[in-house]
């Protein structure tokens, strides 16, 4: 056998122990009349020696010549070691080899296999088989399984069944677009990699699979960023006969599971906000509440002087930083600087310093007395020592505009502490958002989604205001789960399809399927799907998902590693009836 034991297992436990261990150069040290060599696995690191004394002459020559990252194979005796190492468990021991045999030279890694790394993030991802020998990328890596088998267990006990769907599919309309298939055997014809199972699961809840749930990955052709790759891969679940309430418990109970197994974090308390309450207090619908600084809308207080640039806003509103009183005048400035970025957008900022001795000085005193700075004050709930910003605009874009101020200023604050962890509910989306640009609504989910109880009627009337049976679960200021009550019956899909601007031949097309599964005694369902990628990121302490998923992308969606995407030969584009035409 390779190995009798791991490289992290052994202690003083095993003296004089024979032992035989397999693993990678570390690092080796030689001292002249005695060599030492840390040997590496996934499970830790043991010291090996050879000297002069208790070593063959020739054992210890091959040890001097060991090159980092060789593959060897030793046999040995523990032994105690005479300078212990406390950082690490196999720090008492080290083991005296008698055997020693190379099972594989290494070249020379390009970066240097350590936790603080001299590799570049480009060089690492080309050489990713070695970057995850490194302790973080690979503790990352355990840590997703963790979670994964976390959700597993939690919702097997829960009933659910782990039922897979297919992944050549096709393309429907979810909103980002499909990575395409060309079929050989059905010239001219594609298949689409699913951006969700969700019609699928929606046909299991028809076939009675009431508790459906799959871990499986998704595709999406769009611009790639830090918590977004072309695949991705989603916790997606289903159940039949349950309202929204029973949703939201169920998941609730998951979140707190991984809280408790995962952080050993114990968490009660899931707050629920609605859409529009969120976009009025935080100004996006995935607040993050693990701090305060909610808006203070200000056109009551701020509208009734002269200062036109207030006046002509159809909204002012402000937050109060705490403790920002202590900004300098230069400082202030930077702040106004940073909104004024493209990214954001803002004209300018107001702001007006909450004195301790219950005074306030602004930057627009000329127009407004303390009388009405103290209102401002109270509709933001600042206190003395504190700095209220202001910003006013066009209500969807001064909304953005102070919530990524917001974000900002808690990140600069420390407010966004990773070991800290507060989720809410968001529900009562609007069912469908109106494209500016062409004057059409769209979903603002996806087509199955139901409106709330009782409003169907008012799509022909206001289809605006129709909210949508559908709710999102943040956590710190990240959406990491979404989901709907879904259409269960052929007419109101019907009519959700003619209010999307679906011909009565489109929607037959494109989802004649599941119309005619509707009609064969399809119950009430419903579902939710979490983003694996973010959770288990969220959950490490981390936002970034690349650093959780083994062989991911770059921001070009490109693998660098495999070189992909690349091009094919002619002879697989003539099967596939292809032919590209690049001028």
């Amino acid at each position: 056998m390779y190995r009798s034991n791991t490289c992290g297992e052994l202690n003083i436990s095993h003296i004089e122990t024979e032992v035989t261990l397999s693993g990678w150069v570390h690092k080796q040290r030689d001292k002249g009349f005695v060599v030492w060599v840390d040997l590496r696995d996934r499970y830790g690191i043991t010291q090996l020696v050879f000297d002069e004394e208790r070593t063959a002459a020739h054992l210890l020559e091959t040890a001097r010549k060991l090159g980092r990252e060789t593959v060897i194979q030793v046999k040995g005796t523990v032994i105690e070691r005479a300078s212990k190492n406390p950082n690490i468990p196999t720090g008492d021991i080290e083991v005296l080899v008698t055997e020693l045999e190379i099972l594989n030279e290494s070249l020379l890694p390009p970066f240097t296999i350590e936790d603080e790394t001299d590799g570049g993030e480009d060089l690492r991802m080309k050489y990713r088989y070695l970057d995850i020998r490194r302790n973080p990328v690979k503790e990352n890596l355990m840590f997703r399984h963790k979670v994964s088998m976390e959700v597993r267990k939690y919702l097997s006990d829960q009933g659910f069944i782990d039922v897979e769907t297919p992944y050549l599919i096709k393309s429907t309309p979810e909103g980002a677009r499909d990575f395409l298939v060309p079929s050989r055997m059905n010239e001219g014809q594609f298949y689409a990699l699913p951006q969700s199972p969700q019609t699928f699961k929606q046909l299991l809840m028809v076939g009675g699979m009431d508790k459906y749930f799959q871990i499986v990955k998704c595709f999406r052709d769009e611009d790639l960023r830090a918590d977004r790759q072309p695949e991705f891969t989603q916790i997606d679940c289903e159940l039949a006969f349950v309202e929204q309430e029973d949703i939201l418990n169920t998941f609730e109970g998951l979140t707190k599971h991984l809280l408790k197994e995962i952080k050993g974090v114990e968490i009660d308390n899931f707050p629920r906000i609605t859409f529009d309450d969120a976009m009025k207090r935080y100004g996006n619908d995935k607040p993050d509440i693990r701090f305060g600084m909610e808006f203070g809308e200000l056109n009551t207080v701020a509208q009734h002087k002269d200062f036109n640039v207030f006046n002509s806003a159809e909204l002012v509103v402000g937050i109060a930083v705490p403790g920002g009183n202590s900004y300098t005048r230069k400082e202030i400035d930077k702040l106004t600087d940073w909104v004024k970025r493209p990214q954001v957008g803002a004209l300018g900022m107001v702001y007006c310093r909450c004195n301790e001795d219950g005074s306030f000085k602004s930057s627009v005193d000329k127009f407004y007395d303390q009388e009405d700075l103290s209102q401002w004050a109270a509709a933001t709930h600042a206190e003395p020592g504190d700095l209220i910003c202001v910003l006013s605009g066009d209500t969807n874009k001064v909304r953005s505009q102070m919530s990524a101020l917001r974000m900002e200023l808690a990140e600069r604050l420390g407010l966004r502490k990773p070991e800290e962890f507060a989720p809410l509910w968001v529900i009562d989306f609007p069912l469908l958002e109106l494209d500016e640009e062409t004057g059409n609504y769209h979903a603002m989910h996806h087509p199955f989604t139901s409106p709330k109880p009782g409003q169907l009627d008012l799509l022909d009337s206001d289809p605006g205001a129709v909210k949508a049976n559908a709710y999102d679960l943040v956590l710190n200021g990240n959406e990491i789960g979404g989901g709907s009550i879904r259409i269960h019956d052929k007419k109101t899909q019907a009519i959700m399809f003619k209010h999307l601007g679906f011909t009565e031949e489109e929607a037959k097309a494109q989802f004649g399927f599941l119309m005619d599964a509707f009609q064969y005694g399809a119950p009430p369902h419903g579902g939710i799907a979490f983003g694996l990628d973010r959770l288990v990121a969220i959950l490490g302490g981390q936002e970034t998902i690349r650093d959780f998923i083994a062989f991911p992308k770059n921001n070009s969606g490109r693998d660098v590693m495999i070189d992909a995407p690349a091009t094919i030969d002619d002879t697989q584009l003539k099967e596939l009836h292809l032919k590209l035409d690049l001028e």
